[in-house]
């Protein structure tokens, strides 16, 4: 098996909005940016790719030493098929679809199992915040609401084996006040 991670990310500068009333423009994209620098970090030793639209996000991301992966039709799910695209060609064989705003990512190589989807699912057992599949099955993603059952869904429509994980480091995203204050509960817990 050869995965690799893709990572889609928008713009530093537009990331973050729902967290508008909370924090300030700068901050926001600062708290982006170094989430997505934490996600690239926990992709190691495995190759990443970044799939962007924006020109800086792209040059940060050959900074972080990220490949990337150009993609200006807007939505998540366009993006990790943009993602798939590229390293398919590059000869990988499965995937590890991980979101920019896992502030606690320490790994994700773990996530990867031989012929199956994998699921890892946001605090809320509502979302999928990271996801893998090998790239020779038909598997489609389903991102928004609910994706972790989309998900299901399409593994069983696939006809798919399917585990999900639960894992402290990856369930936090970052979309909402809430999330902020869970992410300094944990880091109080922790220290």
């Amino acid at each position: 098996m050869r995965p690799a991670v893709v990572i889609p990310v928008k713009s530093f500068t537009m990331a973050k909005g729902r967290l508008a009333d909370t924090l300030t423009p700068r901050q926001r994209e600062d708290l982006a940016r170094t989430c997505a620098e934490t996600v690239i970090r926990a992709a190691a030793p495995l190759p990443a790719y970044v799939v962007c639209s924006d020109d800086d996000v792209a040059s940060w991301a050959v900074s972080v030493g990220a490949h990337v992966v150009h993609c200006t039709t807007p939505g998540l799910d366009v993006a990790v098929a943009a993602g798939r695209t590229a390293i398919a060609a590059e000869g990988f064989d499965h995937i590890i679809v991980a979101h920019a705003d896992l502030p606690l990512a320490e790994s994700l190589a773990h996530v990867a199992r031989e012929g199956i989807v994998t699921m890892v699912t946001d605090r809320h057992n509502d979302g999928t915040n990271v996801l893998s599949f090998p790239l020779a099955s038909s598997f489609t993603t389903a991102y928004g609401p609910g994706s972790l059952d989309n998900h299901i869904r399409a593994a069983e429509a696939c006809g798919l084996a399917y585990e999900t994980i639960e894992d402290a480091s990856l369930s936090l995203d970052l979309d909402t006040a809430d999330d902020l204050s869970e992410l300094e509960r944990r880091r109080k817990d922790n220290s």
